[in-house]
């Protein structure tokens, strides 16, 4: 008998910034470590990570982070788990620790691991075993323990058709659950969706037939880690004496890569090369990402791309998912595109790129496993609530079914729910700006916020530090507020406030400096707010020499 909790640093009632934390007893399991990226609402930031200080503050009990899949909403933290941590162990499958080591992790921080190999923890084991997704070697994880075992599904759909490094062991899915099975975690993404994902996501047909109908080139955007897109788009190709050309070197070195290890499967004679890009016939793969959506596609119909001018004979292939998020983005995108003269291809409504459970896949795997307690998790809020009334469906028992949010910890002792425990995590979101691994912080995003709607006003001043006099100033530059040239009643009276500030707080031994500044952010704020409605960010600098 033990001791286990249950707790999400990220995932619940939001997209992406997966990390979900298993404490049996004295020991720590990690499963993912993903990011998520930000919106258009926080001013420069390229994506969040979960706050890993209750990691770092307990990392001598953590016997490993480990990863389902390579996608970065489930892995895209690890770099920035193993720079707070350095001696973590990342346990991933092959394809998942070519993402890591493609995106400069180093190989020997990570452990290869294998579908059906199982991974010994003392009395704890952990056991993966594959399942369908856009990405080959997709595994869950089961967490055997005294009191039954913890599934964690990862992202999954249900499709035989998917086979090979693809493929899905339903077999060993439904003999775990005749072993016993204490709480199983499983993703809602799709919940609300009635029916089965497959076959919604197969694409083939589709690219087939837009190959068939546009006689000049073709421009595929592809989301990188969404192999099975890609295979797809490969398949349709065939026999069409086109070439397809990779853009990108992230691109080719994942297509070569997938390519080698048999994840991809061509013929060579249907690659090109930059010498086909202007080809009638040519395809081209070009890769989106997102942390910056369509950017590619805008680089290219903007002119700011080196290899590929657009042409009005192009038709363009958005071969990727819409998120809500980057609507506005790809309106402007496909807009500039209409201006450009090409032809868009969007996917129809009924297909569907994601590959995540539906309603039926998730009845499925309930009923494959029997979990006696069930725990949605991954997406939003009301997606969860819907993968809890599946539960109900099924006839689980409602005090069975777990809600919770980031941080909130579910404890089992001895097999059975603690109803008394309201424990929490304290859990944040780190934002993550260029290269730096330290968060921006709340005041930075107001700042830029600031900056972005009402722009920025500088005062300054020079005093003479022998004669306790202002020489200089003050001075008044202003960006993104007014302009100058039209606001010269304003600028003077700017100066006159400013002026009076400084000369009050000038005592013939020192300068009360602080005070200067803090009464020109003050009194100026309200005038410029009375004036224009307005409020700049007001700085001042004053220097004695």
């Amino acid at each position: 008998m033990c001791n286990i909790k249950i707790f999400s640093l990220g995932g619940l009632d939001e997209m992406g910034k997966n990390c979900y934390v298993i404490e049996v007893d004295n020991d720590i399991f990690v499963f993912d470590c993903g990011l998520k990226y930000a919106n258009e609402n926080l001013y420069g930031i390229d994506y969040i990570i979960p706050d890993f200080d209750y990691l770092v503050k307990n990392s001598k009990r953590i016997k490993g982070v480990f990863l389902t899949h390579g996608h970065y909403e489930n892995m895209g933290a690890v770099k920035d788990l193993i720079t707070c941590i350095p001696n973590v162990k990342v346990y991933a499958t092959k394809f998942t620790k070519f993402v890591l080591t493609n995106d400069g992790i180093d190989e020997k921080k990570i452990t290869e691991i294998k579908a059906h190999k199982k991974m010994n923890f003392g009395a704890v084991s952990i056991f993966p075993i594959n399942v369908n997704h856009s990405t080959p070697d997709s595994v869950m994880f089961v967490l055997n323990t005294k009191d039954g075992a913890i599934v964690y599904t990862g992202d999954f759909i249900i499709d035989p058709k998917m086979m090979d490094n693809w493929s899905m062991d339903l077999g060993k899915i439904a003999y775990v659950g005749k072993q016993g099975v204490l709480a199983l975690l499983c993703e809602s993404v799709f919940s609300e969706r009635i029916g089965h994902t497959s076959p919604a996501h197969r694409l083939c047909s589709f690219f087939k037939d837009t190959i068939k109908h546009h006689d000049n080139r073709l421009i595929f955007s592809v989301l990188p880690t969404h192999i099975y897109t890609i295979q797809e788009i490969f398949t349709a190709a065939e026999n069409t004496h086109r070439k397809v050309v990779i853009m990108g070197k992230h691109l080719q070195n994942l297509v070569t890569y997938t390519k080698k290890e048999g994840y991809l499967k061509f013929s060579d004679s249907l690659l090109g090369d930059l010498s086909n890009i202007d080809d009638k016939d040519s395809i081209l793969l070009v890769q989106d990402n997102k942390e910056n959506p369509y950017a590619t596609v805008s680089k290219i119909v903007n002119g700011y791309d080196k290899f590929i001018k657009i042409k009005k004979t192009d038709t363009v292939v958005f071969a990727e998912p819409k998120y809500d998020s980057s609507e506005k983005t790809l309106v402007k995108v496909q807009n500039d595109l209409a201006i450009a003269g090409c032809e868009i291809v969007n996917l129809p409504k009924e297909k569907s790129l994601l590959h995540h459970a539906s309603s039926e896949d998730l009845m499925i795997m309930i009923d494959l496993l029997k979990p006696k307690y069930y725990m949605p998790v991954k997406g939003e809020y009301r997606y969860m609530v819907n993968n809890a009334n599946i539960a109900s469906e099924l006839n689980m028992p409602s005090e069975n079914i777990i809600l919770k949010q980031n941080g909130e910890v579910v404890e089992f002792n001895d097999g059975k729910l603690n109803k008394d425990c309201f424990d929490k995590v304290k859990i944040n979101d780190i934002l993550i700006d260029g290269n730096s691994t330290e968060d921006v912080g709340e005041l930075v995003i107001k700042d830029r916020e600031m900056l972005s709607e009402n722009g920025i006003v500088l005062i300054s001043a020079t005093i003479s530090k022998k004669e306790k006099v202002l020489l200089v100033g003050p001075e008044v530059t202003t960006r993104g507020f007014i302009y100058v040239k039209d606001s010269g009643e304003m600028i003077e009276e700017i100066k006159k406030i400013s002026q009076t500030i400084i000369e009050r707080n000038i005592t013939e031994s020192f300068v009360e400096f602080n005070k200067i500044k803090n009464e020109i952010r003050e009194e100026l704020g309200k005038y410029l707010y009375h004036e224009t409605e307005c409020k700049p960010m007001i700085i001042a600098v004053v220097q004695e020499v």
